[in-house]
């Protein structure tokens, strides 16, 4: 039997290489392809596919709220999000959804499709390469436990500096400063700079610029 499936994505580019690394596998059908929440649902609504792949920003809304709805009328269906913005509020949003796996888009397809499979199978059990590191650092009273250096390294991000400038001041090797960046990261469970600031500045690790108090 073949496991059918909806891609949901507003860049057609992504679609078509989920669509033949979907293809290679030979247990899978792609029955459809939709690049809005609109037309997601649609889609959904007119071929009930086993699994689907929803990506998190759409240019009529969040995917998120999609997978949401689909979920509420569809309890047995597979949802896979699928996104750039792999940070832990993304991971635990896809959860409140109802969606059956959290997959950052830099992964590698098999991953991809691992997912999806799991979806197809077990719809209502929620899995993430990271769920069990997000789960800690939610539930850490304490929050994330950086090193003097990580904490030296957040600053500096917080100040605008890049890899280049940051290994000259504080002296180390930019390979040096591209692994503490990687860890202040994963430590802060964000994928990017935007993202580990704000949550920097929301666990009260740096100072938010808008803060009279912080000038």
């Amino acid at each position: 039997m073949t496991i059918s499936i909806v891609l949901v994505d507003d860049h057609e580019l992504i679609r078509q290489g989920l669509r033949r690394a979907f293809e290679r596998t030979g247990d899978f059908t792609v029955v459809g392809e939709a690049g809005s929440v609109g037309a997601a649902l649609g889609v959904v609504a007119e071929q009930s596919p086993d699994v689907v792949i929803f990506d998190v920003r759409l240019p009529d809304g969040s995917g998120l709220d999609a997978a949401k709805k689909v979920r509420e009328s569809n309890p047995a269906m597979g949802i896979v999000v699928l996104t750039m913005y792999a940070g832990d509020d993304q991971l635990f949003g896809a959860l409140e959804a109802g969606a059956s796996a959290f997959v950052p888009k830099d992964a590698p397809a098999d991953d991809v499709i691992a997912a999806a499979r799991h979806a197809a199978v077990s719809p209502r059990a929620f899995t993430a390469n990271d769920l069990a590191g997000a789960m800690q650092r939610r539930l850490s009273p304490t929050g994330p436990q950086l090193s003097p250096r990580e904490r030296e390294v957040l600053g500096l991000l917080a100040d605008g500096l890049g890899v280049a400038a940051i290994s000259k001041q504080l002296f180390i090797s930019e390979s040096t400063t591209k692994t503490h960046i990687s860890k202040v990261y994963e430590k802060l469970g964000a994928g990017n700079r935007a993202q580990a600031l704000m949550t920097a500045m929301r666990l009260g690790l740096i100072a938010n610029p808008q803060d009279p108090m912080a000038r």
